[in-house]
């Protein structure tokens, strides 16, 4: 496609600030809360990650779309952020393995994206302003509707949207004669955490974001995990009754993401919603038990309250982010349980907290040798 065919196109953020553009291809209007990724590779995996449903993905990087598509790098079945804000779209790829380009795979999922964008200008504009709604739409003649549109969109904070990415029944994953076997609770899983679970060994049955203890338990787990996913984990009163009697019952319990959220708030610890997030694949975490450094993958909104963590006497806090120090991993004491905010299973980034998984699975073994 020719740059100067392209329509024009432009991102209106809630304060009234407009960044002008053009669009990709696909003609439209998406709505969500803005934020922006700064990973320079791995972009197919950030817009199929659950964790990003309902938001408007800004890219840092200036390429996007240079290496086209792979069917195998998804994280879920299909696109999950609302739409694209990029700063050189690329129409046409190099790349042995492709599957694809770009801008096909977004037309099969209709998903609104623009390009020309000055990104460094929008992302400063967002770090200096906070995350905010906006809307991204070739309609440029009409403001003043696409502002009335924008203004129906809901906070994120408060929002539950669990749901919306969650399996509708349960399936399993890995070897179904395995000697270990886990109930996650999928309120967003990402699929690398189930690969990163069956490479060790385990055979998992994923269950619905609303289904109880009880039903996770039918299956006569080893251990249970709670997975990441998108939006305010307020909301998910279930998920945490699920977690609150999961640790009561002192059963091995992991928790990424949203899940640690959830863990958190099961054992009193209140979240809140953050000014911009942590969006990244180069986010410095430091574990507090062996004094190391991780470089981790991390992708959320909403943290935990430090002081309230510090204060529960039953709560150990494990990882810290070096950048603003809030909490990035907790395990509950004299409990078989912990959680962290980032995520290990990477795709995109890096593999210093794969780790955790062997944890868990360690975690799970002694449970067993002391059970039987």
């Amino acid at each position: 496609m020719k740059y100067q065919t392209r329509k024009k196109a432009l991102v209106l953020l809630a304060d009234g600030t407009i960044f002008y553009g053009k669009s990709v291809g696909i003609e439209g209007t998406a709505t969500g809360e803005i934020c922006f990724n700064t990973g320079m590779t791995g972009y197919q995996e950030i817009f199929t990650d659950p964790s990003y449903y309902g938001q408007l993905m800004v890219a840092t990087n200036a390429h996007i779309g240079n290496y086209g598509i792979n069917n195998n790098e998804v994280e879920s079945e299909g696109i999950k952020i609302a739409g694209l804000i990029c700063r050189n779209f690329s129409f046409n790829h190099s790349r042995v393995d492709s599957d694809g380009n770009l801008k096909n795979w977004f037309i099969e999922h209709n998903l609104v994206a623009i390009s020309d964008v000055d990104t460094r200008a929008l992302v400063s504009y967002i770090r200096d302003n906070g995350a905010m709604n906006a809307i991204i739409s070739t309609d440029i003649e009409n403001i003043d509707t696409l502002k009335k549109q924008l203004a129906n969109v809901p906070s994120m904070q408060g929002l539950e949207l669990a749901s919306k990415v969650s399996t509708t029944k349960p399936y399993f994953i890995g070897d179904e004669n395995s000697e270990i076997k886990i109930s996650a609770l999928d309120i967003g899983i990402k699929k690398n955490i189930l690969r990163n679970l069956a490479k060790r060994g385990a055979y998992i049955k994923v269950f619905p974001y609303n289904s109880t203890f009880e039903e996770l338990a039918v299956f006569n787990p080893d251990g249970y995990f709670i997975s990441n996913g998108p939006g305010d984990p307020e909301p998910l009163i279930e998920a945490q009754s699920v977690a609150k009697e999961i640790i009561n019952r002192n059963l091995p319990l992991f928790g990424i993401c949203l899940g640690h959220q959830v863990i958190a708030l099961s054992q009193g610890i209140s979240t809140y919603k953050m000014y911009n997030g942590h969006r990244g694949i180069n986010h410095p975490v430091k574990n507090l038990l062996t004094s190391k450094g991780e470089i981790t993958s991390q992708n959320h909104g909403f943290a935990i309250n430090r002081e309230e963590t510090e204060a529960n006497e039953n709560i150990e806090i494990t990882h810290v982010h070096l950048n603003d120090h809030t909490v990035a991993g907790i395990k509950i004491k004299n409990k078989n349980a912990f959680s962290v905010q980032y995520h290990p299973e990477a795709s995109p980034g890096p593999h210093d907290s794969e780790y955790l998984f062997d944890q868990f699975i360690n975690n799970i073994k002694e449970s067993k040798k002391v059970s039987s």
